[in-house]
């Protein structure tokens, strides 16, 4: 954490000095906004946090709750989510109150006595070391107090507006505030009644009946459900020996169980098998009560018992896959003739069943990918077109996701004798570790991302996945780290530079490299505005193949060590040498020649190039970046 450059703090460094919007914010939701978020759900959240480091962009986000959400449905965190925490701040207090889950016991009929379940069967989490971060089951009302406390703590100030409903919105793309939005009011003195707000842009986070997507007359689209399950969070005694372990249950007759402990060292989740839904059922299924949910849980435990104290949430839902056609406002015969006005993430586009824990972790991704990119624009970092690779981009993620959360949720519906092997289940859970973890996603090359063309320079950090950390050291405290947790969520673009073998500041590739993009007015950081930080848009970091003890800081490159605040302090946190115990270049496979990892906001890699590549990492930026300005 890095303060006191505006001068000495004296209370919590994570409160940033207000600037911009945040010097006199409104409390009233103003008649005109910048971006208009509609819905305080994990990918809304997220989106406005991101917004919040942008004090020139006037962001609110509305709810139509009174207040903070108070029980949330969704509790799977992804070890994708929990890096994107890191990046917010908030990663190590959220695993501290959350419970972790380590392993998945599998249980299935008892052999000798069908009508019973014994274990059969146990998976470590992630068996290949994916992530350094854990995977988490938490309250997503938690997660979104995180965010809130972000956004409260950011230059911007920001904080949800409740109590407003969305109710339709029109779009002139010939107007200054091209959308407008009428809203209504849901609580307080002027319950009912109705307001315009214009916006530059609407982002729909407003769940799986999204007003939002049917006002740009998007629909979803995929299979009808045809499987009912009753999920319930409650209190209990048991003598169910792995009641706080991850546990899938296979009963002979009475259906499966998929067990989710969660924080609190108590609280635990079911959801149980319910069947399938008759046609013309015509919703009855969801008249279940919870009672018949207990009963059923109760019948597939047997011969353990499971005696509930206290119910905290249930529900019954179906279990549908559904997709959007598009996840913005531009219409297929619109495309190449007009940008984006209107965005939709999450339940908004996607639908899928809760089981896979994927719907907040995949949704939270959808807000981080357009925000930074909202944020861009609406700064003067980049071109309009760059709003049109938010849809391109997040309908192949929620496709991918749909395809593997029907094979998951039909696997878990499945009878146990018809499996082919009785292991299926345990073995699909391991193979397919690194889907549900987060990992998968994997840009294609756009103007965001790079062909692959040097990737042999740097095997483990694929172009168009997300920047996997790994150990360093760094130079001026000798501290060791993780250099991926370096990076913030602050909309910054990253440049990592991994030196060849020359010491610091000797005649060198990466010497060369520094001078250029210190010096060229082809380099990136000739964009950013004059009089600023040096790392305002930029944050460029040298790894020495050398550990801390072999490399002289006084001599590397001025551009690694940018100057700061208004007293033009200079960061020496940005120079790193390898960990000889875990040496960064041999664990991603990093070329001894040196490497350049360009990295977007939003922690995917965008390109891999040569140290002497300085022509192709100026073009690589050129379409992404507004005219350049002289630096000074």
């Amino acid at each position: 954490m890095q303060f006191h450059h505006h001068g000495y703090v004296s209370g919590d460094p994570r409160i940033q000095p207000a600037a911009g919007v945040g010097l006199d914010r409104p409390e009233e939701l103003p008649d005109q906004v910048d971006v208009l978020i509609v819905g305080s759900g994990p990918a809304g959240m997220l989106a406005a946090a991101q917004l919040s480091q942008f004090p020139n962009i006037t962001t609110r986000i509305v709810e139509r709750r009174p207040g903070r959400l108070v029980i949330g449905q969704a509790d799977g965190i992804q070890a994708r989510s929990v890096e994107t925490f890191q990046a917010f701040g908030f990663a190590e207090e959220i695993t501290a109150e959350a419970y972790r889950i380590t392993e998945m016991c599998f249980w299935r009929p008892d052999p000798e006595n069908p009508e019973n379940i014994v274990r059969s069967g146990r998976a470590l989490d992630d068996p290949a070391g994916i992530s350094e971060f854990p995977h988490l089951i938490v309250n997503q009302a938690r997660v979104l107090d995180y965010f809130a406390r972000f956004m409260a703590n950011s230059p911007a100030r920001m904080k949800p507006d409740y109590g407003y409903e969305f109710v339709d919105l029109e779009v002139d793309d010939a107007a200054e505030y091209p959308v407008t939005v009428t809203l209504r009011r849901t609580a307080g003195e002027d319950e009912g009644t109705e307001r315009t707000v214009k916006a530059k842009y609407v982002v729909g986070c407003d769940g799986a009946r999204s007003k939002v997507r049917q006002s740009i007359g998007s629909t979803l689209a995929g299979d009808a459900a045809n499987h009912a399950w009753g999920v319930m969070d409650v209190l209990a005694s048991t003598d169910f020996p792995d009641i706080r372990t991850k546990c899938a249950i296979q009963s002979s007759g009475g259906g499966s169980i998929l067990h989710i402990p969660r924080e609190g060292g108590h609280l635990f989740r079911m959801y149980v098998d319910l069947g399938e839904v008759p046609e013309g059922d015509n919703g009855a299924v969801r008249k279940t009560s919870i009672d018949e949910i207990i009963a059923k849980a109760n019948a597939i435990l047997h011969p353990y018992t499971l005696d509930v104290r206290n119910v905290a949430w249930h529900s019954v839902y179906e279990v549908g896959h559904r997709l959007t056609d598009r996840f913005d406002d531009v219409k297929p015969e619109e495309v190449g003739t007009r940008t984006p006005r209107v965005f939709i993430t999450g339940d908004a586009c996607h639908t899928h069943s809760a089981k896979a824990g994927q719907g907040m972790n995949v949704s939270m991704q959808d807000g981080f990918n357009i925000a930074w990119k909202l944020g861009h624009v609406l700064d003067g970092r980049a071109p309009e077109s760059l709003l049109s690779t938010y849809s391109a981009e997040r309908q192949v993620v929620a496709k991918n996701l749909i395809d593997f959360d029907k094979e998951w949720s039909t696997l878990m519906a499945k009878k146990p004798e018809e499996f082919e092997n009785p292991s299926d289940l345990e073995d699909f859970y391991v193979r397919t570790a690194e889907f549900p973890a987060g990992f998968m996603t994997e840009y294609t090359p756009s103007m965001l991302i790079g062909e692959a063309k040097h990737q042999d320079l740097a095997a483990g950090f694929p172009v168009g996945k997300r920047f996997k950390s790994a150990p360093v050291l760094r130079v001026s405290d000798t501290n060791p780290l993780q250099l991926g947790h370096q990076a913030k969520a602050d909309g910054c673009w990253r440049i990592y530079v991994f030196a060849d073998a020359a010491p610091a500041g000797t005649p060198s590739g990466v010497t060369e490299l520094a001078d250029w993009l210190q010096n060229a007015p082809e380099s990136p950081l000739a964009a950013q505005p004059a009089g600023g930080d040096d790392d305002a848009w930029f944050d460029v970091k040298v790894i020495y193949q050398q550990d801390h003890t072999g490399i002289d800081i006084n001599a590397v490159p001025k551009v690694f060590k940018p100057e700061v605040g208004p007293f033009r302090l200079t960061d020496l946190n940005k120079v790193y040498g390898a960990n000889p115990e875990e040496d960064i270049f041999e664990l991603r496979g990093l070329d001894r020649s040196g490497v350049v990892v360009v990295v977007r906001p939003d922690q995917y890699v965008a390109n891999v190039l040569p140290l002497t590549a300085t022509a192709e990492l100026g073009e690589f930026f050129a379409p992404l970046l507004p005219a350049r300005q002289p630096q000074h």
